[in-house]
């Protein structure tokens, strides 16, 4: 059962809820962009939250700073990276060292742009990569990116342009595009769903 704490993040405090299933690996989940409504809440949030959590693993998912209870302004995704790096440190602290990260939209942004420091995970996963909507260009490489998920409508993320991404950073994720969906997923929850599900990590 998800409980909710803080997570201190040098001078601000990053608002999360934790599912505590196992003490080994945990699944940390992003959420989109805080100055366009994106919250811990997010249905695609809460649904990898309770599929994760299902099949045993510790789940977090948490407010970046200015949204909600976490403290902080919006950081244009540069202090944002650091909330991330809170995070992982923080489950560190409990002793859970195999750790992975999905981020959704904005939130796919922050980490794959974390990515490129030295971040300490294990897999990553990105929902709806903004590569239409917000630069994507200073990614060279991406280690450990397993897994991206588009709609075949998405207009931020439209599937041409997730291959030309994932061709230039050398990933070998496989690409699931879910015909008919648009950014926001509307009547296509069930097919996240499953998506996560089939997610072997």
């Amino acid at each position: 059962m998800e409980k909710h704490i803080t997570i201190p993040n040098g001078k601000e405090t990053i608002a999360a809820c934790i599912d505590e299933q196992s003490d080994m690996h945990a699944i940390v989940i992003m959420h989109p962009h805080s100055l366009m409504g994106g919250n811990m809440d997010n249905p695609i949030v809460q649904t990898a939250q309770q599929v994760f959590a299902s099949k045993g693993l510790s789940t977090v998912r948490f407010n970046f700073r200015g949204v909600g209870y976490s403290t902080g302004v919006f950081d244009d995704g540069i202090g944002e990276q650091d909330d991330l790096k809170a995070v992982i440190s923080f489950l560190k602290t409990k002793g859970i060292y195999q750790i992975d990260l999905i981020g959704y939209s904005f939130g796919s942004w922050v980490l794959a742009h974390a990515a490129q420091t030295k971040l300490d995970y294990s897999h990553a996963m990105m929902i709806s990569p903004p590569i239409a909507f917000m630069d994507f260009s200073e990614i060279q490489q991406f280690p450990n990116l397993i897994h991206v998920v588009t709609g075949s409508r998405d207009t931020y993320a439209p599937p041409d342009l997730i291959k030309k991404f994932l061709t230039a950073c050398h990933s070998e994720a496989q690409l699931d595009i879910i015909e008919g969906a648009d950014h926001f997923y509307s009547s296509y929850m069930l097919d996240i769903e499953k998506i996560f599900n089939r997610w072997h990590i």
